[in-house]
């Protein structure tokens, strides 16, 4: 297999393989443990598990037995590894709904080239859907079926739906304008974790806004969104692969619009 040349969708899906079911080994058992506490700004538990130790292990090994010389970053085990290319992997997106029983956590994979995000995979395997991109598209496939993914678009301000994952940022944030924001969409909804991103990807949320992301929280999802017809920035439109307080929309007009709001109010 050749190191310098971007890996193709069917990889993609051989790893999120690998990881959804190292991930179902412990989800919904009574052997689940919280192996350590991360604290982070705004959010006092932010818990590591078995699972997510054991997902990321098995993707990073079978990622360097068939391309030794691409990077890897991963929440769990950090940066390993140099070159153009490098994987982004986060192995549960969602690890406090992960620990709840709740199917709203995923695999996320992501690559980047020259610090560009350009494919993208999120897998929920217990509900087995998959949303993901790559350079001839972004799609979905579930039991349902198998679709291109398009977002929402030509949407007015007070009819579209935001979502953010929680409320606790927000009064510690109060230069980010997101209170004058809610009061001027159609609703808001909280606690969707990466499956919101999708959504938007599926023309069913019109914009996401998170505070704080990391690099493997928000990379696999960036080319799922833009090859649907999304934007991803931050806070001062710039790319979003480095993380920090991230928007999403379905619609660049509606993404400035959104932009204006938050910095401003």
């Amino acid at each position: 297999m050749t190191n310098n040349l971007l890996p193709d969708s069917f990889f993609l899906h051989e790893l999120a393989n690998i990881a959804g079911k190292a991930s179902l080994e412990h989800y919904r058992t009574n052997e689940l443990t919280v192996l350590q506490n991360k604290p982070k700004a705004d959010y006092r538990f932010d818990p590591v598990t078995q699972a997510d130790k054991l997902a990321e292990k098995l993707m990073r090994e079978y990622i360097t037995a068939a391309y030794p010389d691409h990077a890897i970053i991963g929440e769990e085990y950090g940066i390993s590894g140099s070159g153009s290319i490098q994987w982004v992997l986060d192995p549960i997106d969602g690890t406090r709904p992960f620990l709840c029983g709740l199917p709203l956590w995923a695999n996320l994979i992501g690559v980047t080239h020259h610090g560009k995000a350009v494919m993208g995979m999120m897998s929920q395997p217990y509900i087995g859907e998959r949303f993901w991109a790559d350079a001839n598209g972004s799609w979905t496939s579930s039991a349902h079926g198998h679709f291109r993914l398009e977002t929402r678009k030509n949407i007015a301000l007070n009819q579209a739906i935001l979502h953010t994952n929680s409320p606790e940022p927000i009064a510690t944030h109060p230069d980010i304008h997101f209170g004058s924001l809610t009061e001027q969409v159609l609703m808001t909804r909280y606690g969707g974790e990466c499956y919101a991103m999708a959504m938007l990807a599926a023309g069913r949320i019109d914009a996401c806004f998170e505070y704080a992301l990391e690099p493997y929280d928000i990379v696999p999802l960036i080319p799922i969104i833009e090859q649907a017809g999304g934007v991803v920035t931050t806070l001062d439109g710039g790319r979003a692969e480095a993380g920090g307080a991230v928007l999403a929309t379905g619609c660049p007009i509606l993404h400035e619009q959104i932009l204006t709001i938050l910095n401003q109010g």
